[in-house]
């Protein structure tokens, strides 16, 4: 080995050839070396004093280093120091390894060195349009972690792999993962989501059967891609978290992992750089924002004073900024506990109930938590079908929680973030169990899939935008043209006209309120007549059902129907 002059950029670890080139920033007046080890080796090999010195940035180059032999660490003012910048890391293979954290176990993660040799196959992103697109979040562990997922690498990027053909057949497009770089999973608490301070550009090792969260990654983005589906990253970066060193990392993912996009907390990013950066043009960055959620559940849960709130957020293309329409995310309750809960129960999490949203604009349908009352798991059942309904029949990217397609619980916890075992896990046992609620969402995807007016690619108005003589769309009530939005209505009738005469319009009755209520319909082109589609009870139809009254139509409590228009027998 040798040290040789270097370069202060990139910073981090550039290696090729046998050559590493050593880039670290340090604050004034602290002193630095380079500390190398042997792979497996617990003593220290040889040290290199940094002498160049450009702005904060120390750099030195080293010829003569085998890739899979060394490892690497840095010793600014005595105190051993992991590279923030490292690609990969050793001493992290092995999930909850280092229980007990200290200075020594600190000491045996290093950086290793990773010259890119990985075989892309001529990969490319799907690209998929923002209103085509079905969108689906994950916890890498924790999707496939449960004994009854039926993947032999439980727990791991090739977990999510081997569920490929269940995403596929479900209708999912993209999936957006929680953190999957190294973060430090042992605590006071286990740090079972990822989030806080990490080592951002590395994946997580224990993510991958082998150890290898590098090859892991490049592989699940890859046959992901193969498949149509697009993966994103959640990176909530810690505060405090240099703006270069998070345009630095998004390059990463994007030049070498060939990620889609960022899910991004944009009060602790620079978002205007990110936005502006060439490397970036093109990729999806993302937020999340709770205004289409809250509205929705409380809609839903039959609040009063919404409904005007309601028909803004079914029309808006809120993915045009960025963001993604959900009813349900890691943080708060699954579908299934949103429509069984009144409070949260994180009793579990050893905080005494203190920590996890307050307000989750929840009801438990008349009983709290597990019950046997038929009358209370219909009305959940209903529940559940009509938040799908208001999910998938919105414009803008719809975001599905994974395992609320079959009524996955967490027992009432709205914050499992510590909850590394079953109640943080999908609950793979309940797709046989709800199968009922796994084919209705199924089919509901195929069925906004089917009717573009759903997914349209421009954001609607409700004017008449192509001189057809119909607004894009309107709302009615108990009157056609007329929607009622007092405070103490919680009804509306959605119409979408097609501004084409060979589509199908599309009306959608939503009745949240306790009590039935009467809509009456929009008149149709001559020749055309409303059809039953969808509903509540009923699911996605097999086949379209004529309406004998084709001036009103009255629903049930709680209960949303879809219709269809067509000519004759024709839709």
């Amino acid at each position: 080995m040798k040290k040789v002059s270097g370069s202060p950029l990139p910073l981090g670890v550039t290696y090729k050839n046998g050559r590493a080139n050593f880039a670290m920033e340090v604050l004034e007046g602290k002193t630095c070396k380079l500390l190398l080890y042997r792979k497996g080796e617990a003593s220290l090999l040889a040290s290199y004093v940094f002498s160049d010195r450009i702005g904060s940035v120390y750099y030195m180059a080293v010829d003569g280093l085998k890739e899979e032999a060394y490892e690497y660490n840095y010793d600014i003012d005595g105190e051993c120091v992991t590279d923030s910048y490292a690609k990969a890391l050793s001493g992290k293979e092995v999930w909850l390894k280092n229980i007990e954290i200290s200075e020594k176990s600190k000491e045996n993660v290093r950086g290793i060195f990773y010259e890119d040799h990985y075989d892309w196959e001529a990969d490319q992103s799907p690209r998929i349009q923002e209103e085509e697109l079905i969108a689906y979040a994950i916890h890498v562990r924790g999707f496939t972690k449960d004994t009854h997922s039926k993947v032999k690498n439980k727990g791991t990027f090739q977990g999510v792999i081997e569920k490929i053909p269940y995403l596929k057949d479900l209708g999912i497009n993209q999936i957006q993962c929680m953190p999957v770089y190294e973060f430090e999973e042992a605590g006071m608490r286990i740090n079972y989501w990822g989030y806080g301070p990490g080592y951002y550009f590395a994946p997580k090792s224990a993510y991958a059967k082998d150890g290898d969260g590098v090859k892991g990654l490049k592989d699940l983005v890859k046959c992901c891609h193969k498949a149509g589906i697009e993966v994103v990253l959640e990176m909530p970066f810690s505060e405090g978290v240099s703006g270069l060193m998070v345009t630095d990392c998004l390059r990463n993912y994007v030049m070498e992992y060939h990620v889609d996009g960022f899910i991004l907390n944009p009060y602790n990013v620079p978002m205007d750089i990110i936005l502006k950066d060439p490397i970036l043009s093109g990729v999806r960055i993302l937020r999340h924002a709770e205004e289409f959620q809250n509205v929705m559940r409380r809609f839903l849960k039959g609040d009063e004073g919404v409904v005007t709130d309601v028909m803004y957020q079914t029309r808006k293309r809120w993915d045009l900024e960025g963001i993604y329409n959900c009813i349900t995310t890691h943080t708060g309750f699954t579908l299934k506990d949103l429509v069984s809960y009144d409070g949260k129960h994180n009793e579990a999490n050893g905080e005494n109930n203190q920590d996890g949203p307050d307000y989750n604009y929840s009801w438990n349908c008349g009983a709290e938590g597990l019950t046997r009352k038929k009358a209370v798991l219909e009305l959940r059942k209903n529940q559940m079908r009509n938040a799908m309904f208001l999910l998938l029949l919105s414009q803008g990217v719809p975001c599905i929680l994974a395992g609320d397609e079959f009524a996955n619980s967490q027992k009432g916890n709205n914050n499992v973030y510590c909850q590394d075992n079953p109640i943080g896990w999908l609950n793979w046992r309940n797709l046989l169990k709800e199968q009922e609620m796994y084919q209705f969402v199924k089919q509901l995807i195929k069925f906004r899939k089917k009717y573009r007016l759903f997914h349209q690619e421009k954001e609607l108005l409700g004017i008449d935008q192509s001189g057809c003589g119909m607004p894009d769309v309107s709302y009615h009530g108990e009157m056609a043209w007329r929607a009622s939005t007092e405070v103490a209505s919680r009804q509306i009738g959605i119409y979408y006209s097609s501004q084409n005469k060979e589509e199908a319009d599309c009306f959608v009755a939503y009745n949240m309120h306790w009590l039935e209520h009467e809509f009456a319909l929009p008149a149709l082109k001559k020749g055309r007549k409303w059809y039953r589609a969808a509903s509540t009870k009923e699911g996605i139809l097999k086949d379209l059902v004529v309406l004998e009254n084709q001036r009103n139509i009255e629903l049930d409590e709680r209960e949303i129907v879809v219709l269809v228009s067509g000519k004759g027998e024709t839709v």
